[in-house]
């Protein structure tokens, strides 16, 4: 079977839940046998979204080669368990970069470079790139924004020639709103039926259409759909609301979702057959049990996040690890944003009450720093279940060196320039970079846990591998004051020997992680750090 090409687009309004509707169409074709990768492409001009602010745009999602990307990664592998790279995200501004060098290079021989042809081949290019490299049966790839949106066209025209291309390997599937009108009481589809026909001017036939709508949708209703806008009755389904988002691949199962995609991309009854041979039942099962977990889950555990993006998605890939390892205990867990800003010496105790356990969350920029040191100050002295997370590592290891080794002055060097203390530091061969960008230590990195730790009892494990996400490290000449003091620690690179985890055996649970392990959490395969650090707090 040729490789299949699924192109997820959305109309209407923005977010409808794209990347959450690839990561389910990817979730149901792995179900049924196939091996698949999921491809983000954005539209805005940023080379990557790794300068940009997390109050705008949410957090930055890491792949495992330390590629700086967008959310909806997070979502492709929390759902699948695929690891996903540099090529599965591409903005815009990567893609007029890599024309842009390529014309400097003189690789179009003196030729005017034009959106058409010499954009939308880059943008095909690395469409079809995964397939070349990898022996996949399909590729979802989910375009982002909302068909209309200006900046979108180069990508819409690059899916209208590779639909010609690909003949039957290749298929739309567009995502659409339908709005309740209250005054009315009734369902309306003619939103739908624009966006529809916006992308059929720009020479686009959808395949499939899906609905969102917070209330049923009718036969009849589906039909009028299918009528105004070309496409199969059977072909227009419904994504509903659902408790949780993890509940929509086993409802759109129920509608006919992957039957559809698969009699669509011409995948015969033979080859059909064949993949589900392979297929692993105990995989779909394990998603279900999950799925009944959650949702039966009543007990609330109510953890603190104490960071300084207030923006539900600024921590998606922690609240949802978080969430993910509570469904394992059978909990809910329900995440709060606690502004470090606000946080003093005078009020710390006010503000942290209340909560069973507590995040101190990554972020760069020097504000709301003070306030996190106190909380981790009045954490670690009232033995709290604590879990810092990169930057939150740091803000452990300032206050324990400022509180415990009585340096005053301690802080890192990337919010004191003056600091005779500086107990996190720069790496040294990025003292020297101009750009902000690329100047991290990005991706994957291994970690040695030492015998007899937390994290070692979490892990399991002797050796690990986690992404990370910074450019400033533990300064290894406080490590043995640190040691004799009470804060071991208890993960190392093996080649480096930088500091990966630091934690105070005498505590309960205060444990600190230069990487991320959010962005190796998955469904079927919750983090063991999470896991371990909701033990803690249950007991």
């Amino acid at each position: 079977m040729n490789t299949k090409f699924i192109f997820v687009t959305g109309g209407v309004a923005s977010s409808l839940g794209k990347g959450v509707m690839a990561s389910t169409i990817g979730r149901l074709l792995q179900n049924r046998g196939y091996k698949i990768t999921i491809q983000k492409f954005d539209p805005y001009i940023n080379v990557d979204p790794g300068t940009l602010n997390p109050n705008e745009h949410g957090e930055c999602y890491v792949t495992v080669d330390g590629y700086e990307c967008d959310l909806d990664l997070g979502h492709y592998e929390r759902f699948t368990d695929i690891k996903t790279t540099r090529w599965n995200s591409f903005t815009t501004g990567r893609i007029y970069m890599e024309v842009i060098d390529k014309e400097r290079r003189g690789e179009y021989g003196g030729k005017t470079v034009q959106v058409v042809p010499h954009i939308t081949n880059a943008i095909k290019e690395n469409m079809l790139r995964t397939s070349k490299d990898n022996d996949l049966d399909f590729v979802i790839t989910e375009i982002g924004g909302t068909v209309g949106d200006i900046e979108g066209l180069p990508f819409l025209e690059a899916i209208r020639q590779l639909k010609w291309e690909l003949g039957e390997d290749a298929i739309v599937v567009h995502l659409a709103y339908v709005p309740y009108i209250a005054a009315a009481g009734e369902l309306k589809t003619k939103p739908t039926q624009h966006s529809v026909k916006q992308l059929q001017s720009y020479g686009i036939q959808p395949d499939c259409i899906i609905l969102r709508s917070e209330h049923p949708l009718s036969v009849d209703l589906r039909r009028k759909v299918a009528g105004f806008c070309n496409v199969r009755p059977d072909c227009v389904l419904h994504s509903p609301d659902v408790s949780t988002i993890y509940e929509l691949p086993i409802r759109m199962h129920e509608d006919g979702l992957d039957e559809v995609i698969l009699k669509l991309c011409s995948v015969s009854a033979a080859d059909m057959a064949s993949h589900s041979l392979s297929c692993n039942n105990d995989f779909n099962e394990r998603w279900k049990n999950f799925v009944d977990l959650r949702v039966s889950a009543s007990e609330e555990l109510h953890i603190g996040f104490i960071g300084k993006y207030n923006l539900q998605d600024a921590y998606k890939s922690i609240t949802e690890s978080m969430s993910i390892a509570g469904t394992y205990k059978s909990r809910k867990v329900k995440c709060h944003f606690i502004d470090s800003e606000h946080i003093t010496e005078a009020n710390v105790a006010d503000q942290l009450k209340g909560m069973q356990g507590y995040v101190i969350c990554p972020g760069f920029g020097d504000r709301g720093i003070e306030g996190k040191i106190t909380a981790a100050k009045y954490l670690r002295e009232n033995n709290l279940p604590t879990l810092g997370i990169c930057l939150g590592m740091q803000i452990m290891a300032i206050e324990f060196a400022r509180n415990v080794l009585g340096y005053a002055d301690a802080h890192s060097s990337e919010f004191s320039k003056t600091t005779q203390h500086p107990v996190i530091d720069i790496m040294e061969e990025q003292k020297n970079l101009v750009y902000v960008g690329n100047t991290m230590r990005l991706g994957g990195y291994e970690c040695q846990l030492r015998e007899g730790s937390k994290a070692k009892t979490a892990y399991a494990d002797e050796k690990i591998v986690e992404r990370h996400r910074h450019r400033y490290e533990l300064n290894s000449i406080f490590i043995d004051e640190m040691e004799s003091k009470g804060m071991i620690v208890s993960g190392k690179n093996p080649r480096s020997g930088l500091a990966e985890i630091i934690e105070i055996p005498a505590n309960h649970w205060y444990l600190g992680t230069q990487f991320h392990p959010e962005y190796s959490s998955s469904v079927l395969n919750p983090h063991p750090l999470f896991l371990a650090f909701l033990d803690a707090v249950l007991k």
